[in-house]
């Protein structure tokens, strides 16, 4: 009896609890009056005021020719600057999140993963059920990738146009590599249907790029993709043996993607477009990656174009070398050499630092290097002695090897003196000296005004903080960038085996 008892209540106790739990997922919207939940593995809804609240927005994109790349040190891509202007005239930070699998990028974004997918997104009747969609940037096609027959260079016109596809009719029986969640699958059943034949669809991971499964159409691996046709023009400057010109649909829009819980985002954006639309901007970075065929194939046979190389600089080597000394990721030493000099090692400034790093004179002095006939190992040598020097200092002080990189940085920048008097005066009004944002990041900004720099815990008298505060900001997000270049995914072997094995 007593068991029976203590099962019961034990019951409404855990009924109770659950409810609490349900209470507590609850959310009130008062612009509709009505309330709905998520789920417990879910997240909150996240809109614009959170996003602005927050400071930054979190955009998820692919490494593309149009979308997003690292060329010679710098984030680029037709949606990138767009994403970046749009950050900027919110006054927010844009953080890059590149796709590992695109088949996945819907759940991705209703996981509270990112804000907003930018991705060169085709509008679909079956996607505008899992997001809502932007109004459109660009209205393109979706057209066949296909290889000239070999010697096409010197055959007649005619020769060549007899033995490509120009009906879709003739795909009937052809075996067409495609992601299964792509808007290409889609059209392509729908194609099969209407030509009264079927077309064999292969589909592949998510984790193939696009422009991945053109280069094998390239280079002879797979005989036929779909491309939207902007990609596809852009890809024919580095790929001139592939055809481009057969259409599979009729125009669509390409746009961006946000939740469906986030209608002041959508919003915000869509009203920053209809502007942008009628300014030089908008028009100049269409024109720079699509109107410039010159440009986008230099860039991808200068081995610095992420998508095809990874490679960040010349100096990689050296700073892979350099950075490992000082235990640092070479890539976050690569953002700082950016900073600093833009990769540029005749680099002088007006207070006499020189090289990729940017040392001076006195400092170089000291550590033993003649600054007038400094070669680049030597002015890495030197700028990473002398980040092992600040490290060294700040680790008494900052343990946690994250948050001691902040204080190494604006150091680096602005001289130890200075983050000294910040920490002093976090301490002095309470905030926690140990941490960088928000903290001793919020007095370096203050050490400018008069009220702060000739405060008696400070030593070193005033300072354009700024300086130092966007100087660790920039390198950071940089640092973002570099390792997205870096991790960029490879046609590989065992990629065509997989595809093969499909067929």
């Amino acid at each position: 009896m007593m068991f029976r008892y203590f099962i019961v209540r034990m019951s409404a106790l855990i009924i109770v609890l659950f409810g609490v739990v349900l209470a507590r997922y609850a959310v009130y919207d008062s612009k509709n009056g009505k309330s709905f939940s998520f789920s417990l593995g879910g997240v909150p809804p996240r809109d614009f005021p959170e996003i602005k609240t927050r400071g930054k927005i979190v955009a998820l994109t692919d490494n593309s020719s149009t979308s997003y790349f690292v060329y010679k040190g710098e984030p680029m891509g037709f949606e990138y600057e767009l994403l970046h202007a749009f950050a900027s005239a919110e006054n927010l930070d844009l953080v890059i999140t590149v796709a590992k699998d695109m088949n996945r990028v819907f759940e991705q974004l209703n996981r509270g993963e990112a804000d907003i997918i930018a991705a060169n997104l085709t509008v679909t009747k079956e996607r505008k059920e899992k997001v809502s969609f932007t109004s459109p940037l660009l209205v393109t096609r979706q057209v066949l990738i296909q290889r000239k027959p070999a010697g096409w260079e010197k055959m007649p016109y005619e020769s060549v146009e007899k033995k490509l596809i120009r009906n879709p009719v003739d795909l009937a029986g052809k075996n067409v590599c495609v992601r299964r969640e792509s808007s290409f699958y889609t059209r392509l059943k729908s194609l099969s249907e209407e030509i009264g034949g079927r077309i064999n669809i292969v589909e592949v991971p998510g984790k193939y790029e696009t422009e991945e499964l053109i280069s094998m159409v390239a280079d002879g691996k797979i005989d036929y993709t779909v491309a939207d046709e902007n990609v596809a023009l852009i890809n024919q400057t580095y790929y001139p043996g592939i055809d481009i010109k057969t259409a599979i649909s009729l125009p669509q829009q390409i746009a961006w993607a946000a939740r469906k819980d986030a209608p002041a985002l959508m919003k915000k954006i869509n009203a920053w477009i209809k502007d942008s639309r009628n300014k030089p901007l908008f028009a100049a970075i269409y024109s720079k990656y699509f109107r410039s065929p010159q440009e986008a194939a230099a860039r991808r046979e200068s081995g610095f174009f992420s998508p095809a190389g990874g490679k960040i600089s010349v100096y990689d080597d050296l700073i892979r070398m350099y950075s490992a000394k000082i235990g640092w990721d070479w890539r976050l030493l690569a953002s700082l050499i950016y900073q600093e000099s833009h990769f540029c090692h005749d680099t002088r400034s007006w207070t006499g630092a020189y090289g990729l790093m940017q040392i001076i004179p006195a400092t170089s002095a000291r550590l033993g290097i003649d600054s007038l006939c400094a070669t680049p190992l030597e002015s890495i040598r030197a700028g990473t002695v002398y980040l092992a020097c600040i490290d060294a200092y700040w680790k008494s002080y900052i343990p946690d090897s994250s948050e001691r990189i902040k204080f190494t940085l604006a150091s680096y920048n602005v001289g130890t003196g200075h983050i000294i008097d910040a920490r002093n005066l976090a301490l002095k009004y309470g905030r926690n000296s140990g941490v960088w944002d928000g903290n001793v990041a919020y007095f370096i900004l203050q050490k400018s005004k008069p009220e702060f720099y000739n405060d008696p815990v400070v030593r070193f008298g005033y300072c354009r903080g700024s300086e130092p505060f966007n100087y660790v900001k920039e390198i950071l997000l940089r640092f973002e960038h570099y390792k997205n270049a870096t991790e960029m995914k490879q046609i590989s072997s065992e990629k065509v085996q997989y595809i093969k094995s499909c067929i």
